[in-house]
This record gives C-alpha cells, structure tokens and sequence, in this order.
C-alpha cells in the first residue's frame, strides 16, 4: 500500500522515518517484505533505504543501489523515527569477522543517539544483543528451518496488541540465542518464545530497541526458495516442518504468519508514533522506556 500524495498532503502530521539496513544478499526481496508491512499502517511513512559504506552488493544490480540507497556515512547526520537491521547469511562467521563489523559497531552505538526505536532482525537481532550484552550466538547440530509455534508470553504488551495466544513464525538459521543468558539482562523480557526453538521476540527498553531471531516478513514462497535452492546444490536440506501440506514439498506451501507479521510491525509502528517527539532533534534525548 503506498499513500497518495494528495492524501499525505491532507494529513496535518509529519511523516515518520523510519530507515532499513539492509545486510541481506537479495536487497530487493527484502527490502520490499519490509515496506509492504510498514508500508500497511495508515501514517505517513519515509522509508530510507541504506547500506554499509564500504560492503559492495554482489546479488543487487549496481544501479539499483544507485538509485534507492544511501551509505550509512551519508545518512548518519540524520534522526530516525525506527531503524530495522536485517539479517545476513553469515551466522557463520564470528561477529568480529564481518568485514563491516567496525561500521556495525559505530551504526549500533548511533541508534542510542539518533534513533527513537530499533528493530533487530535475525542475525542483525544477534549483533545487537551481543553489541550492548555481550549475549552470545550459539551453533546448532542442524538448521532450524521451518515454522514453528511460538507462545505469546506477555499479553498485555502493546507490541503484542491483537495476537493471539499462539503464533507460527518461519524460522531459518543455523544459530539461537538462550534464553538464560537474556534473564541476566536488567529490564529484557521475551514476549514470544518456543519450546523447540527458544526466545523469538525480546523487548529491550535500555536500549529502545526490539529483536528478533525470526522472520515474520517472509513471503509464503521464501522458506521453499531456500529449500529448492540447497536441493539444487546438494545441500543436505530437511523439508522446512509445518510449511508444506502434509509435508509434501510438490505442494503449496501455507501461509499461516501473515497477520501476526503485519499485527506486529504495526504496532511497532503505533508505539513509535505514540512516543517519539514530534520535533525530531530531540530524539535521542528522551528517557530509555519508549513511554517514559
């Protein structure tokens, strides 16, 4: 959904911006998963596009980039309304391997000055919580790969407003966060959480922020483009769980997360609106808890 102009025109408030970093390979499949959820609220939204200065894109045609996104360096002068940081295919790696860890590091620590509320996405969740925590990713024997039932631990959350008291969420990684580790975080609460796959959405009000390890954004066919693809290479792959009807990879995949992704994302985007200042230098300035 995207707003008419001569209906943004009409409307006597500003518009919220809100920036994605976006780390992942294919940068328009994800960057438009993002955009058709925050793009479904009826505020006025600027959605600015930025990648890592220095990383180039090896999967996104040049002039692409080009034309819709701007290096963190030539944005960092700005304040952001929310910031999502996606994943990245690199769970891998150690975090101060990433050859952009340095630049992470410095987008991280400027989220507490010029960003209102962050939003940590899989891996990009993982670099946050191990950024201000020191929360550690760990390896799993096999992926994580399907979709799973989570528990809505925190009904009376207003990031949880209108969830019911089970979701399905798609889950793809090879790496999980343990939930013991987040207990020792002062003021962190998990609001949803699996049994088989553990903490899935943490509230960290310190630092303003929200993280994720799962992907409400998928589309129903991005867990069977990351099937086919792995049977293509020979990639020992298990059949995503809870995906397929009756499993059978010849068939349709369901789409069982949809509401509770854009339920989600648009209470991010309500909460954000309720709490940030509307004159946009003060923020930063503001108290930790986004309605303190």
């Amino acid at each position: 959904m995207v707003m008419s102009q001569h209906h943004a025109d009409k409307q006597d408030i500003r518009p919220l911006r809100i920036g994605l970093l976006n780390l992942m390979p294919k940068k328009i499949q994800t960057e438009t998963q993002f955009a058709r959820l925050i793009g479904a609220v009826p505020l006025q939204i600027e959605l600015v596009l930025i990648r890592m200065s220095e990383h180039q894109s090896k999967n996104t045609p040049a002039d692409h980039m080009e034309s819709f996104y701007q290096s963190f360096q030539d944005i960092k002068h700005m304040k952001f309304d929310g910031l999502i940081i996606t994943g990245a295919p690199i769970e891998h790696l150690e975090f101060e391997d990433v050859t952009y860890w340095d630049e992470l590091k410095e987008v991280m620590d400027w989220t507490q000055t010029n960003v209102h509320s962050t939003f940590g996405v899989c891996w990009g969740a993982m670099a946050l919580a191990y950024h201000f925590h020191g929360i550690k990713k760990h390896l799993l024997d096999q992926k994580a790969f399907g979709c799973f039932k989570h528990q809505n631990l925190h009904q009376s959350s207003p990031y949880l407003r209108g969830f019911s008291d089970e979701c399905v969420i798609p889950v793809s990684r090879w790496t999980e966060m343990h939930q013991n580790e987040f207990d020792q975080v002062p003021n962190a609460r998990t609001l949803l959480g699996s049994d088989e796959v553990g903490p899935a959405l943490v509230e960290d009000p310190d630092r303003r922020a929200l993280y994720i390890f799962n992907h409400f954004e998928y589309d129903s066919g991005t867990l069977k483009q990351e099937y086919d693809r792995d049977i293509a290479n020979g990639t020992p792959i298990n059949i995503p769980c809870n995906y397929y009807p009756d499993d059978d990879p010849s068939r349709p995949p369901i789409n069982r997360w949809r509401s509770h992704a854009h339920l989600l994302y648009g209470n991010w985007i309500s909460e954000i609106y309720l709490t940030t200042p509307f004159d946009m230098d003060q923020i930063g300035q503001t108290t930790s808890d986004l309605r303190g």
